[in-house]
């Protein structure tokens, strides 16, 4: 593939998929995964989950994901050009909504609204994690400490580095249990 048809590319993955991010980029990553890895196989699982963890580090938002994938792709070029696919289009819809929202207040379609994104949002971030979690090798064990983290979540107050503190350490745990045992 030449590098304009790599940079269209691009564009035709990141731009539909911007106007999906309800809730945030984080939405969106399973189908990120399953265009670059599944649909052009520009990433393994294995590499498509070590430049996630990578711009995850970094700071910024969490769609960094696709600035990092178009550098790998194309270069600088294709680091802009995902970086303009990503946020142009989202971007363009909120300030249009943003417009119609605040100069028709409290109509009741505004509550309908807000009400029906919010289960699409969860909705699209469990994918996203679901995603994730098969992609990785941790096997049960990853997916058992990450049900006990989102359940510790929801039932306790606990601070963001303390439950990955905690999902981690039940992962070594189990892990060790298992070689031990088997």
């Amino acid at each position: 593939m030449n590098k304009d048809s790599l940079l269209l590319a691009l564009i035709a993955t990141f731009a539909p998929l911007s106007l999906m991010t309800i809730g945030g980029g984080v939405t969106v990553l399973a189908d990120i995964q399953r265009a670059v890895v599944g649909h052009y196989h520009w990433f393994t699982d294995a590499g498509f989950l070590q430049i996630f963890a990578v711009s995850r580090v970094a700071p910024g938002p969490g769609t960094l994901l696709v600035t990092l994938i178009g550098w790998h792709i194309a270069g600088l070029a294709g680091a802009l050009v995902a970086t303009l696919a990503i946020f142009i289009p989202s971007s363009l819809l909120v300030l249009a909504v943003a417009y119609v929202w605040h100069r028709y207040p409290g109509l009741v379609w505004q509550k309908a609204v807000a009400t029906g994104l919010a289960p699409i949002a969860a909705g699209l971030i469990i994918a996203s994690v679901v995603s994730l979690l098969a992609s990785a090798r941790g096997g049960w064990i990853a997916w058992l400490a990450a049900g006990g983290v989102a359940a510790a979540t929801f039932q306790a107050r606990i601070g963001p580095i303390a439950l990955l503190v905690l999902g981690a350490s039940a992962y070594c745990l189990l892990s060790v249990a298992t070689i031990w045992l088997g």
